[in-house]
Formats: C-alpha cells, structure tokens, sequence
C-alpha cells in the first residue's frame, strides 16, 4: 500500500536552485519541515547561507547554502561535489532559478498606428543581450543543473526532477517575450525528458504558477508611488477568478505532492497553481 502522507520524503536530499528568492525559499520552509536535507544553489553564497541558516533555525532540518552559476557547467559541478560530501547523494532537484529583466521587456503592450514612427518601445526594439540572458537563465539553467545534479539518481535509479514553469508560458503575457518563450520551453524539456528518463526510474514534472508578486516582477505589477497595483497588477487581478495575487505558501502543497510517493506514477506533467487563471476566459 503507498504512503498517504509525505513521510517518504524525510532524510532525503534535495537541492534547489534559485532557492533564496521569493518563492524558492518558501518551498525550502516547506521541504525542511517535511524533514528533507535541502542544499539551497544559489550564484550568490552569501545569500543563500543566510537563508539556509534562518530555515534551519526555524525548522531543525538541516539546510545548507552552496554558490552555483545555473549557467556555468563547472560551478554546478563544484557545488555538487560540496553537496555530496556534506549531504549525501542527491535525490531530488527543484529547478528554480529563473526570472525576468527589464532589458527584455517591452514598454509598450501592442503597437499601434501611433507607434510606428518610434519602434524602440516595440518588439523591435528589444536588445538581444538582454533576451538572450532571459532566455538562457530560464530553459538554459533549468537544463544544465539538471544535467548535473541528476546523475546520483542515474546510479540509484530513482529520482524526482521538479521544474518550475510559469502560466506565461501556456498564456504569454504581453511585454515579456523572452520570458514567455523560456518558460514554454520548459514545458516542452519537462515533457521530453520526462520520457527519456521514465524506464530509469527517474519522474520529471512541474508546477506553473499563476501569478505571485517577486523581487523580478514587482516593476510591473506595484506602483512606485502609491504602493498599490500597478494598471497591469490590476489586469492580472481581474483576469484571475479568485481576485487576487498568489501567497508564495501556495505553492507548497504541490510542491511536496509531485515529490512524494503520493505521485509515483505520475511524470511529464504541468500542474498550474493560478487561483483559475487558466480556466478563465476572460468574460
């Protein structure tokens, strides 16, 4: 009979990426108190050894900070030999490292017969330094620290790989292009190498969550002056049947449950948590 509780996952080792942002440390809070070791990667070591003391305070797990470029094969190499010694072998990675940038965003949401004597507000204006960084922090870092830090469950034959979507990329919102594109990306890697690893025992999902206020977004969803939404926090909040913005603990349920035994034949899935964004149609 499987477990119908998330016991299973007490003592193993699960590493994060992006793991000292918003959302990623508040999953870190959950997977500690269900008695995980979590080693939060993360490019900036200070921050994560900070946020992996505060949660190890909090819930006596053991939690540690590793530096890791998502981007760099090498640094994801160095921080796996770090996690290996003092943790063990890994048997889970949440690929959460991701973001956007204001240099791969659009000023303006659709161009119009006023716009086409100045197209730098426009798609065309878009500077390729800047998409490509999106783009390659989001699919690019979801791929590398997957290569990497799934070869101990290769050896065990039996692993989870948990990625970290976005509803941007089932509905692409409009100014972000580069984001919208990495995220539909990672669906489609989830997909394809969900199949690829299935008959090693290894499963490959993610969850795509709706919309959360973040240190990356909060540029255009908050208003600077006032505090409140910004007009496209308001349009988000419209376009969600529960009215409001997502709470970063959210995403803690689905998280645990597609790493659980609870979904051991479960694998190539995209789970939204959206509050009903995308059942929505708008009217």
């Amino acid at each position: 009979m499987k477990p119908m509780s998330f016991d299973d996952l007490k003592g193993k080792v699960c590493v994060i990426t992006g793991g000292a942002g918003v959302l990623g440390s508040t999953m870190v809070r959950a997977l500690a108190a269900a008695g995980l070791r979590v080693a939060i990667a993360d490019i900036n070591k200070e921050v994560a050894e900070q946020v992996a003391a505060d949660i190890q305070a909090e819930c006596g797990s053991t939690v540690i900070g590793v530096e890791a470029n998502v981007l760099e094969r090498d640094s994801l190499e160095k921080a796996k030999a770090e996690i290996n010694e003092k943790l063990g072998p890994i048997d889970i990675l949440i690929n959460g490292a991701g973001g956007n940038s204001p240099q791969a965003t659009t000023k303006i949401e659709q161009i119009e017969e006023k716009d086409l004597d100045h197209l730098d507000d426009t798609f065309y204006g878009l500077q390729m330094e800047g998409f490509d960084r999106v783009y390659a922090l989001n699919f690019k870092g979801t791929l590398l620290p997957t290569m990497v830090f799934t070869t101990d469950m290769l050896k065990k034959r039996k692993g989870v790989v948990l990625n970290i979507s976005s509803m941007n990329s089932y509905k692409p919102l409009t100014k972000i292009p580069a984001y919208s594109a990495a995220k539909a990306s990672v669906n489609n890697f989830t997909e394809w190498l969900a199949v690829h690893l299935a008959k090693v025992g290894i499963r490959v999902n993610a969850i795509a969550p709706g919309f959360f206020i973040t240190h990356q977004n909060r540029f255009l969803v908050l208003d600077e002056k006032t505090g409140g939404y910004s007009a496209r926090g308001q349009k988000i909040v419209n376009s969600t049947p529960m009215g409001k913005f997502g709470e970063p603990e959210d995403l803690q349920g689905a998280t645990l449950f597609l790493l659980s035994e609870l979904s051991s034949f479960i694998t190539g899935i995209v789970i939204p948590v959206d509050g009903g964004y995308s059942a929505y149609g708008g009217v």
